[in-house]
C-alpha cells in the first residue's frame, strides 16, 4: 500500500451535475480555491457538455481558466466525446477523463454512444493531444464506468471489461480508471477487479478509482483498493452527487471522511483536515437546500487526533 494517497475532489463536477440547483460561478471559484488552500492537489472542476443538457456546468471553461491560476493544482475535467475534449484542450485542462461505460445500454443512456464510437473518440482525442507541444499535453484517462455492475444490464462479463480496457489503452489513453457508477461494489469485488484489469493493461495503467457509498461500503471499498495497489481515490465534499443516468446510484464518498480515515491510518494526503471541513461553509452557503453528508464533520475529530500538519510539526521538533 502506498503511503502517499492522492485525493481527487470531484464535487464541482460529479456533485453539481447531479443536483438541480445551479451554483453561482463565484461560489464555485471560492470552493475550488479553498480546497486547494486546504491541500487538495487535484480537483475535477467541471465537464464540457452542452449547456442545454447540464446547465449546472455551463461555466466550465471559465472555471478551468480560474483554476489554472492556482499554483500546484491539477485541473481535471470530464468530457463526453471528441468535441468536449477539443474544448477542454483549448481551455488548458491538465487532465481529461473520457467515460466508457462497460455496459453498452448505460453508454447509450449516458453518452448516446456505442462502445465502438467511444473508442473512436478516444483515438481522436489521443491524436489531438499528441499533436500538442511536449509539456502542454493533458493527461488522458479512459474511465471504465459501471465496472462493478449496471442498473440496466446487471453484471457485466469480465472478458468484456478487460477487452474494453485494452482497447482504451490501444487507442492512446495514458491510463484506465475504474468507476463504481452504480454503487454495486464490495471490497472483494474491488480487489478482484483491480487485479484483473491490471493484469490486462499493466499496473502503471490502473492507479485510480471512483467509488460511491450507495450501500454504505464506500470507505471499505477504498481500503480494498489501496490494499490492491491503487493510490488515487475520487471523492466529493459533503458527499454530494452520484450519477443522474443510473437510477439509485446516489452517494459519492465524502471527502472529509475519506481524508480522516487516511490520516488516522498514518497515510499522507497533504490535506489540512480542519481547513477542508471549513470549506463546507462555502458549499452550504451557495446550496442551502442541499444536504451535506459526513460523519467526521458531524462528530468532530477524536480527542488527541493529530492530523498530518500536527504530526509533521511534531516530527520536525523532535
Amino acid at each position: 500500500m502506498s503511503e502517499d494517497i492522492l485525493v481527487s475532489e470531484v464535487g464541482p463536477r460529479d456533485g453539481l451535475q447531479s443536483i438541480s440547483a445551479i451554483m453561482p460561478t463565484a461560489a464555485k471559484k471560492s470552493w475550488i480555491a479553498a480546497e486547494s488552500a486546504a491541500g487538495v492537489r487535484e480537483i475535477e472542476v467541471g465537464s464540457f457538455v452542452p449547456a442545454k443538457l447540464l446547465p449546472q456546468l455551463a461555466d466550465t471553461a471559465e472555471i478551468v481558466a480560474f483554476a489554472k491560476t492556482i499554483p500546484g493544482l491539477t485541473v481535471a475535467v470530464l468530457v463526453p466525446n471528441r468535441r468536449g475534449a477539443d474544448d477542454a484542450i483549448a481551455a488548458g485542462a491538465d487532465k481529461i477523463t473520457l467515460p466508457l461505460s462497460v455496459s453498452e445500454s448505460h453508454s447509450l443512456a449516458n453518452l448516446r454512444r456505442t462502445h465502438d464510437q467511444v473508442i473512436e473518440d478516444a483515438a481522436g482525442i489521443a491524436a489531438a493531444i499528441a499533436a500538442l507541444p511536449e509539456g502542454s499535453r493533458p493527461h488522458f484517462e479512459g474511465s471504465l464506468s459501471t465496472v462493478f455492475g449496471c442498473t440496466i444490464e446487471g453484471s457485466i462479463p469480465e472478458t468484456q471489461i478487460l477487452d474494453l480496457a485494452e482497447r482504451l489503452m490501444a487507442a492512446g489513453c495514458d491510463e484506465v480508471g475504474l468507476s463504481d457508477t452504480t454503487g454495486y461494489a464490495d471490497p472483494k469485488a474491488v480487489r478482484d477487479m483491480v487485479k484483473a484489469v491490471r493484469g490486462a493493461v499493466g499496473d502503471d495503467a490502473v492507479t485510480g478509482i471512483h467509488l460511491h457509498n450507495t450501500r454504505g461500503l464506500g470507505l471499505a471499498n477504498v481500503l480494498a483498493a489501496l490494499e490492491a495497489g491503487l493510490d488515487t481515490v475520487d471523492s466529493s465534499l459533503g458527499g454530494i452527487g452520484g450519477c443522474p443516468f443510473a437510477p439509485g446510484a446516489s452517494g459519492n464518498i465524502v471527502t472529509e471522511d475519506l481524508v480522516f480515515m487516511l490520516q488516522a491510518m498514518g497515510l499522507k494526503t497533504g490535506i489540512d483536515l480542519d481547513k477542508l471541513i471549513a470549506v463546507r461553509d462555502i458549499v452550504r452557503g451557495a446550496l442551502p437546500d442541499e444536504e451535506l453528508y459526513g460523519f467526521t464533520p458531524d462528530a468532530g475529530l477524536p480527542l488527541g487526533f493529530r492530523g498530518e500538519t500536527d504530526r509533521a510539526n511534531l516530527e520536525t521538533v523532535t
